[in-house]
């Protein structure tokens, strides 16, 4: 990455990267339902995915309660 960039851009990039994480998180979440006879892995998939979620949370509300993909589903 070799643009400069602002505080604020820098927010909205992790907001849109935790948006993505927590509506990937719910998607595999969904799939692994239905999923787990043909693919084991997809509940494995929907624990990345919240991982992902739990650590651009903490960057935006440092110290903040866990948050699951249903408590961002409102955005920010």
């Amino acid at each position: 990455m070799t643009d400069v960039v602002d505080a604020d851009e820098l927010l909205r990039r992790i907001q849109r990267g935790r948006q993505r994480a927590a509506d990937e998180e719910r998607a595999w979440r969904e799939r692994a339902q239905s999923l787990t006879a043909t693919d084991p892995e997809a509940a494995g998939r929907a624990r990345a995915y919240e991982a992902v979620l739990c650590v651009l949370e903490e960057i935006v509300r440092p110290g903040g309660p866990p948050v699951t993909a249903t408590a961002t589903q409102g955005g920010t």
